[in-house]
């Protein structure tokens, strides 16, 4: 299992017919294709959705923050600058770097624009429910809780669109032309 949502793949119905690749499907009326390949169900889904990796790195800076927002008081500063605006710039710097972790982290096959659409949106819910102090003066548990889980049951519904399979090594082959040259076929036919 990946980190990111999988796509799920439908196989191309030409190389079937071309390569007779095992028992061929027609896909219609709900019969599955053969070679298809299933993406992440509802459940994967929502929990690949969550952009742990950013929440956990914001939840160190929130508790550094935090800490200086209780010894200092609401007039609290570091370095001269406002605790809750070092809190926004946090807040906003976790909202930028969950697209660009989700691209850095895909591989061939992952849904990544939709996962990182999905997981940009998600991460102030979830910086909100770990009491984020950009949001101290609003901050409500409660409220925290309900938004998450209907956010995260929500998100599981987001399923990225099926990909077309690439055409591989035994369409080329059957075209007559290969990475290693003819089929020993053509070679001896001329």
């Amino acid at each position: 299992m990946g980190r990111l949502v999988r796509k799920p793949q439908v196989p191309d119905l030409d190389l079937q017919i071309a390569g007779l690749e095992g028992v061929l499907q027609s896909g219609i009326a709900g019969v599955p294709m053969a070679n298809a390949v299933p993406g992440d169900n509802y459940l994967e889904r929502m929990v690949k959705y969550v952009p742990a990796e950013i929440i956990g790195g914001s939840m160190l800076i929130n508790a550094i923050l935090l800490q200086a927002l209780k010894l200092g008081g609401q007039g609290a500063t570091m370095a001269g600058f406002p605790v809750i605006t070092i809190a926004q710039g946090a807040l906003i710097l976790g909202i930028i770097l969950t697209p660009l972790f989700c691209w850095y982290v895909r591989t061939e096959g992952d849904a990544w624009f939709i996962n990182a659409l999905v997981s940009t949106v998600a991460f102030p819910f979830w910086a909100y429910l770990m009491g984020a102090v950009a949001f101290a003066k609003y901050q409500d548990g409660n409220l925290a809780a309900i938004l998450v889980l209907t956010f995260t049951a929500v998100s599981g519904l987001v399923s990225p669109l099926a990909r077309k399979a690439k055409k591989g090594r035994r369409e080329r082959q059957d075209v007559g032309t290969s990475r290693d040259g003819p089929r020993l076929v053509e070679s001896l036919t001329g």
